[in-house]
């Protein structure tokens, strides 16, 4: 995901998305950079526009609320609700087995930033 959002800081300021920009940003945020994904997210994000990604992903929801009672909509939420609960469970798991691991106690953001 460090990757993704290395990216959006470029976008956001203006950059190239370069491997040597992206790696610059990662190594700052003292991330141990594989080239390989570098590689990976510049050749995935050569022909995007990332701007009209961004407002299409925020529009996306707005759009789906405004579809009222339409019954293929109704049914298209069900069974994503239904994925939602699932992945959130199988996250949660994930999650707990991971606290387990670590065996630091620390929780949320403040574990990330100290």
């Amino acid at each position: 995901m460090e990757y993704v959002y290395a990216a959006l800081i470029l976008n956001e300021a203006g950059e190239a998305l370069t491997e040597d920009n992206i790696t610059g940003v990662l190594e700052a945020a003292g991330v141990d950079v594989e080239e390989s994904r570098v590689k990976a997210l510049v050749a995935a994000l050569e022909d995007v526009d990332i701007e009209e990604a961004i407002e299409t992903a925020a529009a996306a929801p707005a759009a789906g609320a405004s579809a009222g009672g339409a019954a293929d909509a109704d049914a298209s939420a069900d069974e994503a609700d239904d994925d939602d609960e699932e992945e959130e469970a199988e996250a949660a798991d994930e999650a707990d087995d991971d606290d387990e691991e670590d065996g630091d106690g620390g929780e949320g953001l403040g574990e990330l930033f100290g």
